[in-house]
């Protein structure tokens, strides 16, 4: 059985960060119902449900201008993971039950890991927007 290790999450994380581009965003955008499913399976990606709206909230704020107090680098950390979880070719092919979700798992949590800081002032200036 194929491994992944938190390391080989990260590194693939940022190697696909750095390939991102607004095509990819709108992608990530226009595939959110697509990657949502893949969330609520109930596997190893089902405990980031809650993170997952959460990441998809600032992408569409970045997007739409009302939020851009973040680094480009952290949106396309969160494509990327988004893009690698709507790949079913990856590391661990999707198609290997259970097993095959998770290295997204990983990449999610590398993904929620590198932009925590990012994420927690978003969090703030979202509260303060109701």
């Amino acid at each position: 059985m194929t491994k992944i290790t938190k390391e080989q999450a990260n590194e693939e994380l940022k190697k696909r960060s750095q390939q991102v581009t607004e095509e990819d965003v709108d992608t990530v955008l226009n595939k959110q119902k697509e990657i949502e499913d893949k969330f609520k399976t109930g596997g190893p990606l089902g405990r980031y449900i809650e993170d997952l709206k959460l990441l998809f909230a600032i992408v569409k704020d970045y997007v739409n201008g009302s939020y851009r107090e973040i680094p480009w680098y952290s949106i396309a950390a969160i494509v990327a993971a988004l893009l690698y979880v709507l790949t079913p070719i990856d590391l661990i092919p999707d198609v290997i039950p259970v097993i095959g979700l998770v290295d997204d798992a990983f990449v999610v949590a590398a993904c929620l890991s590198m932009i925590e800081n990012d994420l927690h002032k978003y969090k703030e200036w979202k509260l303060k927007q109701v």
